[in-house]
């Protein structure tokens, strides 16, 4: 890092220095040549520099200012891995690496990891409650969390940033480009612990002042299950939606022992009361989650029943099963996927199209990945490893890996993208299959859980109305645009 930071002052600095636009760069790095040599990594690296000044320029800034900004961002780069090397953190990427070489799902998780995976299964963590992230070497507040103790104190605001960082009874240390994981640590801690923050201010003046917050549990609300309602008309009568938002399969304690499937639950009740007459389940940014999760979500649509076979690395079998006798929802029911519906949404939605519980809608096929991973902590409190130890597979028998869930009504979708998907994945698993497994009991007698299932002809029908309502809507047909959102952390 200190050669290429080096090389970036020296061709930078240099007065002749002008911005080469005939360079040409593959962008994608694993189709491009690896260099061989030092002189064939010096003329990629010069390749690269010009590219980033292009870049820089496109932001507005002149070439002057792109120079001296790329010339930072290779100063903290070098400054941070030799950061790495003298807290003796280097062995982590060497071991995420050689992780990541086995399958595309195994990986070792630092101490930090673990606790970032652990948040985003309990929906809550202790800190502050502010999403912050990392721009030109200051660590800026993006948003406060709703409640936490950052928000109540009204002290701070977004675009404020985080310059030094103190804990209870000691000296601020500076954080002015240091990492952003770095930063985190410091501000989460124990709930009823108090961290200084001191705030730099850009407005009408310029302000540093210090703000101190009582640590506290935060909840994740923005991450949990929503709602909202839709009213349509068709001819000439009034049908309310309810379209159920699900990111993520969650559980496992924190705030009020919060989950996926108990507020699904809520929502669901909370439909009913107000006379809906279908649901929409929106998977179409599910990366997966808690296995356990899916299956009570799914049983949440059916009586009771086989949702999903694991079969291990040893050719074990194991069912699990839905084992709840009520039914929440009983009424026409709509499950929107796309290529980023991954693992256990994938789970939910192959179990209810098996059933012919929900028509399936959105992209051509859900991502792919039907691998079972475990979680083993490491001794010395290093970390975990997350291993793939086996496969899952739907009712019907068949895996999701590699081909997923194909949706019964194709919907344009700005992730309909070949290179989207477990198929693309290096050393990805192949599928495998066995015998079905369908319950009997997954419907209801009594009128008040009995669900009708989906038959062929409904899906023909419904999918040529909606090739010919996307055939004349031509925002429609090009898929919408996914949003751009900056990478946070929350502390």
């Amino acid at each position: 890092m200190a050669e290429d930071e080096k090389q970036a002052r020296e061709l930078l600095g240099a007065k002749s220095f002008k911005l080469d636009e005939s360079a040409e760069l593959v962008l994608e790095t694993d189709k491009r040549a690896r260099p061989r040599t030092q002189q064939e990594r010096s003329a990629l690296l010069h390749k690269l520099i010009h590219f980033q000044i292009a870049n820089l320029l496109l932001t507005g800034v002149n070439l002057e200012e792109a120079k001296k900004e790329l010339i930072h961002r290779y100063e903290l780069t070098t400054r941070r891995v030799s950061e790495l090397a003298r807290k003796g953190e280097l062995p982590t990427l060497f071991a995420k690496s050689f992780a990541t070489g086995l399958d595309p799902h195994t990986a070792f998780l630092s101490m930090d990891d673990l606790e970032d995976f652990q948040i985003g299964m309990r929906l809550s963590l202790e800190g502050i409650g502010a999403a912050l992230s990392s721009r030109d070497g200051f660590t800026v507040i993006e948003e406060l969390i709703p409640g936490g103790s950052a928000d109540r104190l009204h002290l701070l605001k977004p675009k404020d940033k985080i310059i030094a960082v103190a804990q209870q009874g000691q000296k601020p240390m500076s954080v002015v480009d240091a990492d952003l994981r770095e930063v985190v640590r410091m501000i989460r801690g124990k709930k009823g612990t108090s961290v200084t923050l001191t705030i730099l201010r850009h407005g009408s003046t310029t302000q540093t002042f210090d703000v101190t917050c009582v640590r506290d549990e935060i909840d994740i609300k923005d991450a949990a299950a929503t709602i909202t309602y839709e009213t349509r008309v068709r001819g000439g009568k009034s049908y309310k939606v309810g379209v159920v938002g699900l990111a993520s399969f969650y559980g496992g304690g924190g705030t009020e022992g919060r989950s996926s499937s108990g507020d699904v639950k809520n929502l669901l009740l909370e439909a009913r009361s107000r006379g809906v007459q279908g649901i929409v389940l929106d998977l179409s940014r599910n990366g997966g989650g808690l296995l356990e999760e899916a299956v009570k979500v799914a049983g949440l649509f059916l009586r009771k029943g086989a949702i999903v076979a694991t079969r291990s690395s040893s050719g074990r079998l194991r069912v699990q099963e839905d084992e709840d006798p009520s039914v929440s929802w009983s009424g026409p029911l709509l499950v929107i996927t796309t290529r980023l519906s991954a693992s256990a949404s994938e789970i939910l939605a192959g179990a209810l199209k098996d059933y012919h519980r929900a028509i399936i809608a959105g992209g051509d096929h859900s991502f792919g990945k039907g691998t079972v991973q475990i979680l083993s902590p490491l001794p010395e409190k290093v970390g975990a490893m997350k291993i793939t130890a086996g496969m899952y597979f739907l009712p019907g028998g068949q895996s999701t890996q590699r081909s997923g869930v194909k949706a019964d009504i194709l919907v344009p979708s700005a992730f309909d993208d070949d290179e989207v998907g477990e198929l693309k994945s290096d050393r990805s698993l192949p599928p495998g299959s066995i015998g079905p497994f369908l319950s009997d009991t997954v419907n209801d007698p009594e009128p008040a859980g009995h669900w009708t299932p989906v038959d062929d002809r409904t899906i023909l029908v419904l999918a040529a109305k909606s090739r010919e309502r996307v055939s004349k809507d031509s925002d429609l047909a090009r898929g919408s645009r996914p949003s751009r959102r900056l990478s946070c952390a929350r502390a």
